[in-house]
């Protein structure tokens, strides 16, 4: 046979080791799911095709599967699931304070119920705050009677069992209490300070006893932190709202409890005509050697780089009033449901989506600042930390705080989120447990939400379900899955 004549081996040869190429991506190298590699192939093709695509470019072509978490998490199997979830758990847990027995069946629970669904779960153990209650009242015995609604506060100080009974200094601001300081000498100071911002007025909680002791008062009764009471709402419960607050060093320790604000302003109104207030205060509150917990950490891990982390978290524990249904129930929820869709639709990005439930934030977020100090050695591999605890009602907009390369990136994100009304990206992420990576600068971010009642609930018995919406869960889940995962499954993490 002449040369002409005979098969061209070579060039058959050459053209067998190229489909084996572009077939190498469809192998097992990579345990990837079939929409994974969807992804991976589109990414690839638009860096090809443009010589290396802008991040618009590439984040858009995650447009189908938004649309495909959205359509599940709000119109789909997954409709409502986040709130029959958090409804089941709070009727069957209640709420949930540091050190409680109540807390640790609350961890239990939500470690049976994600490794149930296939997740992969483990706990990791931290020591936390051990605050117990106890019996506690207060009552206004002049110039008249008056039982008042009273919550202790935090990590305060008991009274001696008999009570303190001192008549009543009322002012409105730290300025005020420091100009009547001579007045304040063995009373009780009660703070009616107006409601500016929870973030500023909040202070007045957290440093009111300590502030107050400087003055020689033998206790406070601190106005809650609201800005709008529960009893205004027309409703049976009257409702004081509870919280953290803090001692100075060196300072002496005195009882600190809220009220309702309309005790603070009905005692306000008689201080102002002059007349003799008299309260008497029992508190039975002490502090006990810190208990044993656990963080609690679900994730489906990365089939390119596991080592990389997008952390998704909400706080199990809650104060011991109400269910901690919204603060931070809610926030929980949607973190675990974030694992659910993605796992639902078969999808697995190139790093790894770590849900975190940290234990004791009430207390001062001591649970993520210890996962924090455990971890921080593999701080360059965390790529986003987000936390809902500002409540899962209708999301408006995404917080977050990032270097300027990073905010472009996550514009881009936000957008394929037009589908539920949220295109919306703020530059300014909170958070009580993300601060520290925040503080390290990884880029975080938080859910901003509609619904300004959550400061008329908060750390009150009102904090129920009856104030979740099944419709707004399912968006903020949402918007949590799709920003989760598409910041997870890029080709590259987000600058620094």
């Amino acid at each position: 046979m002449s040369r002409a004549g005979r098969p061209p081996f070579l060039f058959l040869l050459l053209l067998l080791f190229m489909c084996l190429l572009m077939l190498s991506p469809l192998c097992g190298c990579h345990p990837q799911s079939p929409a994974s590699i969807r992804s991976t192939l589109r990414t690839e093709s638009n860096h090809t095709a443009r010589g290396g695509s802008t991040t618009a470019a590439e984040v858009a072509g995650y447009a189908d599967v938004a649309k495909q978490i959205i359509d599940l998490a709000v119109f789909g199997a997954a409709q409502n699931r986040s709130y029959t979830r958090l409804a089941r758990f709070t009727d069957t847990i209640g709420n949930r304070v540091s050190g409680s027995h109540s807390l640790e069946m609350a961890i239990k629970y939500m470690y049976n119920a994600m490794a149930q669904e296939g997740l992969d779960v483990h706990l990791e153990p931290v020591k936390i705050p051990h605050w117990v209650r106890g019996k506690e009242s207060a009552e206004m015995i002049a110039p008249r009677a008056e039982s008042l609604a009273m919550l202790g506060l935090g990590g305060s100080v008991g009274t001696p069992p008999e009570g303190i009974e001192a008549e009543v200094l009322v002012v409105q601001s730290f300025a005020e209490l420091k100009h009547r300081a001579s007045e304040a000498m063995a009373k009780i100071v009660v703070f009616n300070q107006p409601f500016v911002s929870y973030g500023e007025t909040v202070a007045y909680r957290a440093n009111g006893a300590s502030e107050a002791a400087k003055v020689g008062a033998v206790a406070t009764l601190i106005r809650s932190i609201t800005p709008f009471s529960i009893n205004s709402l027309c409703l049976s419960l009257s409702s004081p709202h509870t919280g953290l607050q803090y001692y100075q060093d060196g300072v002496k320790r005195i009882p600190s409890a809220c009220i309702t604000v309309e005790d603070a302003e009905l005692m306000w109104r008689m201080a102002q005509k002059g007349q003799r207030i008299v309260v008497r205060l029992t508190m039975a509150a002490k502090t006990l050697p810190d208990a044993d917990s656990f963080n609690t950490v679900a994730e489906i891990r990365g089939w390119q780089h596991p080592e990389q982390v997008v952390l998704l978290s909400g706080h199990l524990d809650s104060w011991d009033v109400g269910q901690g249904a919204m603060d931070d129930g809610g926030g929980v929820m949607i973190s675990w449901e974030v694992l659910s869709l993605i796992k639902d639709l078969g999808l697995r990005p190139r790093r790894t989506l770590r849900t975190v439930l940290w234990t004791a934030e009430e207390q001062g977020g001591v649970g993520a600042r210890q996962y924090y100090d455990q971890h921080k050695v593999n701080m360059s591999n965390f790529d986003l930390v987000m936390e809902s605890d500002l409540g899962t009602f209708t999301p408006l907009a995404l917080q977050f705080t990032g270097s300027d390369a990073a905010q472009k990136v996550m514009a881009e994100v936000v957008k394929l989120l037009a589908p539920i009304n949220t295109t919306k990206l703020e530059t300014h992420g909170e958070g009580t447990d993300i601060s520290p990576w925040m503080q390290a600068g990884v880029p975080g971010a938080s859910l901003h939400v509609a619904d300004s009642r959550y400061f008329w609930f908060h750390h009150s018995e009102g904090d129920t379900m009856t104030v979740q919406d099944p419709r707004d869960m399912n968006l903020c889940s949402a918007l949590w899955a799709v920003v989760a995962y598409v910041v997870a499954d890029l080709q590259d993490m987000l600058p620094r």
